[in-house]
């Protein structure tokens, strides 16, 4: 007798079928932990983890877009460039709920704190925000505010490269950070979900498309906004790297941090002309 499952999985219409619910299924999971975007979530596995880990810098780009376009709606209403930086990224906090600052301040208090990987992970886990961790939101958010001005003060259409460019390059972080290899902290959570998911092929495209977008962030200077991006993912590299060494893997912490880390990083090669 055959069997019914091995038919489905030869059938290439079943499997067209799948793998358009996985695309539409691993989309959703990106937009609900990228953005507050009203989108129901399904079913989540690692399958449908490395779909939406995939797509991140594809979500960062479109936020970055709506990021940009209210800078720029408030440059046009005469508002000052600093004033109009502040609003675009506390408007990104807002669109994100505030997660990746949250992971951020959770990640630099674990890591400040000098002690061994359990310890560490102990405190990642706690509600509260320690000394270092505020330091390191403040810091963060003053420099994307300031440097986001500065792109916000060129030509409509740089200035919404560099935006949309520095926000994509954070997500492009994470996928990068969830390509096989990187090892997941803890058996449960997040950073076990889609640690190791994403793999070469897709990190190499996200890349592509983010240095593409960046192209006409700098005036005059095309090659500056792709360095900035590879630059920041160089340096949230070191981080997932000194993070790897300190606790054995990534979590969901440290994600939120690697995004902070990439967009500050993008945000100040794309701000320097």
């Amino acid at each position: 007798m055959s069997d019914p499952a091995a038919g489905a999985e030869r059938d290439p219409v079943a499997g067209a079928e799948r793998e358009r619910r996985a695309a539409a299924a691993g989309l959703r999971l990106a937009l609900t932990t990228f953005t507050v975007a009203p989108v129901r979530g399904g079913r989540v596995d690692r399958a449908t983890a490395a779909v939406a880990m995939s797509l991140a810098p594809l979500v960062g780009a479109a936020l970055g877009v709506v990021l940009g376009g209210a800078g720029l709606g408030l440059r046009w209403l005469g508002t000052p460039a600093l004033v109009a930086g502040v609003v675009t990224v506390g408007l990104g906090v807002l669109l994100t709920r505030g997660l990746h600052v949250d992971g951020l301040a959770d990640t630099v208090d674990g890591l400040g704190s000098y002690r061994d990987a359990t310890g560490t992970l102990e405190i990642m886990k706690k509600p509260d925000v320690g000394p270092f961790g505020v330091a390191a939101i403040v810091l963060v958010l003053l420099l994307q505010a300031t440097c986001a001005a500065a792109v916000l003060s060129r030509p409509w259409p740089a200035a919404l490269a560099g935006i949309a460019a520095a926000t994509a390059a954070g997500r492009l972080a994470v996928t990068w950070t969830c390509r096989r290899g990187v090892p997941a902290a803890r058996p449960d959570g997040l950073g076990a979900m889609v640690a190791g998911t994403v793999g070469w092929f897709s990190a190499v495209v996200g890349l592509v498309f983010v240095a593409v977008l960046a192209l006409p962030a700098v005036p005059g200077l095309p090659a500056q906004g792709p360095v900035a991006v590879a630059v920041a993912l160089l340096a949230t590299a070191l981080l997932v790297r000194h993070v790897v060494r300190r606790i054995g893997g990534v979590t969901g912490d440290v994600f939120g941090a690697v995004v902070e880390v990439g967009v500050s990083v993008a945000y100040v090669g794309l701000a320097l002309s």
